[in-house]
C-alpha cells in the first residue's frame, strides 16, 4: 500500500486520483483527515508529521510513502517507517537546495534536512525538486480580485512555474515505475516568465486590468509582516533578487517522466480563473 502524506495539498489530490486509476491500494494521511474529499474507496488517516505518535498507525501495512518536506521530526518518521516495512519513500523536496548556499538558506534548509535524513537511512529514497509552482500567484488573486496593484520588491526576478499536475504526473511516473526508483529529478514549468509577464498573462486570462506597485524591500515586508516571518521574507527576496533579470534554468524531467511537455502558465490560470475574478459580493 502507498501512504499519501499532506492530503490536503493540490500535488496530494491529484496524486491519490492518479493512483486509484491505476487500481493501487492508496491510504491518504493528513493533519485534518476530516476535511479531505478522496476517491470513494481511498481510506484516510490522521497523519500530523510534526507528531511520532501517530506515525505507527498510518504507516501499518505500508511500502511505499510519498512524503512531503518536513523537517521537525523526519528522522522519528524514518525510524517509523523502517519498522514498518516501508522500502521506498518518494519526497517532495525543491531546486531550493541546488543554490549555491543552501544550508544558509532557511527555505532550502528545511528541504535539505530532509533529503540529508533519507540519504542517510537504508530506504530507497525518489527525490522530486520542483522549482517555483505556478500556484503560488494565487497569493495575487484576492488583490486583483478587488483592483488593488501587486506589491512587488523584483517584478522582473525570473521564475519557472510548475503546475500541480504536472508535478503529480511525475510523482506518479517515479512511484509506478522501478526504473526511477533512487533518482534525482529537478521539475520545472516549461519557461522562464517573470514576474512581470506572469500577471501580464494573468490580465490577458481574466479580462482584468492589473497593475503592479514598485516596492522596495523594506515594504514588502511590512506589507506581508502578518503572513510571513522576517526570516522568510529576507530568503525570498534574497532569491528573487538573485534572479533579477536572469532566467531560470529549464529542464524537460517533466516530459521525460510523464511523455508530455509541462504545462504552461496560462494553463493554470485559466484553470484557476475564478479565484482571480469571483466579486466578494457573490461569495
Amino acid at each position: 500500500m502507498i501512504l499519501i502524506t499532506g492530503g490536503r495539498g493540490a500535488v496530494a489530490t491529484h496524486l491519490t486520483t492518479l493512483l486509484h486509476h491505476d487500481g493501487l491500494p492508496v491510504r491518504l494521511g493528513s493533519a485534518r483527515p476530516e476535511g479531505l474529499t478522496p476517491p470513494a474507496g481511498v481510506p484516510t488517516i490522521r497523519l500530523d508529521l510534526t507528531d511520532p505518535a501517530t506515525f505507527p498507525t498510518a504507516l501499518t501495512g505500508i511500502t511505499t510513502v510519498f512524503l512531503y518536506a518536513s523537517p521537525d521530526r523526519v528522522t522519528d518518521f524514518i525510524d517509523h517507517a523502517r519498522r514498518a516495512g516501508v522500502t521506498h519513500i518518494v519526497l517532495l523536496s525543491s531546486s531550493s537546495v541546488l543554490g549555491p548556499d543552501p544550508d544558509n538558506d532557511p527555505l532550502a534548509k528545511s528541504h535539505l534536512d530532509v533529503e540529508r535524513a533519507l540519504l542517510a537511512s537504508s530506504i530507497t529514497t525518489t527525490i522530486l525538486r520542483p522549482g517555483s509552482f505556478a500556484s503560488n500567484a494565487g497569493a495575487w488573486a484576492w488583490l486583483i480580485k478587488a483592483g488593488r496593484p501587486v506589491s512587488l520588491p523584483f517584478p522582473a526576478a525570473h521564475n519557472d512555474p510548475i503546475h500541480e499536475k504536472d508535478v503529480a504526473e511525475a510523482a506518479h511516473a517515479v512511484l509506478s515505475d522501478p526504473r526511477h526508483h533512487g533518482g534525482r529529478f529537478t521539475l520545472t514549468g516549461p519557461e522562464s516568465l517573470t514576474f512581470t509577464q506572469q500577471i501580464d498573462q494573468l490580465a490577458a486570462v481574466t479580462g482584468r486590468p492589473v497593475t503592479i506597485n514598485h516596492v522596495t524591500r523594506e515594504e514588502w515586508k511590512q506589507e506581508m509582516a502578518d503572513y510571513i516571518s522576517a526570516t522568510y521574507a529576507d530568503a525570498l527576496l534574497n532569491w528573487w533578487e538573485s534572479h533579477d533579470g536572469k532566467p531560470a534554468t529549464l529542464t524537460r524531467t517533466v516530459e521525460e517522466l510523464t511523455g508530455h511537455p509541462a504545462r504552461p502558465f496560462t494553463t493554470w490560470a485559466t484553470e484557476h480563473i475564478a479565484d482571480f475574478t469571483t466579486d466578494f459580493t457573490t461569495l
